[in-house]
C-alpha cells in the first residue's frame, strides 16, 4: 500500500513542476493498485468462504417460467 501511496504522491509531486514523467508514475501506481492490491484483497477477504449459493446454478432458468405463471395464478384464487 505505501509502494501504492508512494508512486501516486511522487507522480502529483511531479506534475505540479511540470516533469513529463509523473503521469508514468501515477499510472504505474494505480495498475498497482489495480491489478495486484485490490485481488489480493478480494482473496484475502472471500477466503475459505461457501460462494456455491453466488452460482449461477442456483438461478431459475426458462424452463421454471411456466412454474411461475401457476404460482401467480393460485394467488389470484
Amino acid at each position: 500500500m505505501f509502494i501504492v501511496l508512494g508512486f501516486l504522491g511522487t507522480g502529483i509531486y511531479l506534475q505540479q513542476i511540470n516533469d513529463h514523467t509523473s503521469e508514468k508514475y501515477m499510472g504505474i501506481g494505480v495498475l498497482t493498485l489495480a491489478f495486484i492490491l485490490l485481488p489480493l484483497f478480494v482473496y484475502h477477504r472471500y477466503k475459505g468462504k461457501d460462494l456455491t449459493k453466488y452460482s449461477f446454478k442456483n438461478m431459475q432458468g426458462p424452463e421454471s417460467s411456466s412454474n411461475l405463471a401457476d404460482n401467480e395464478n393460485e394467488g389470484e384464487k
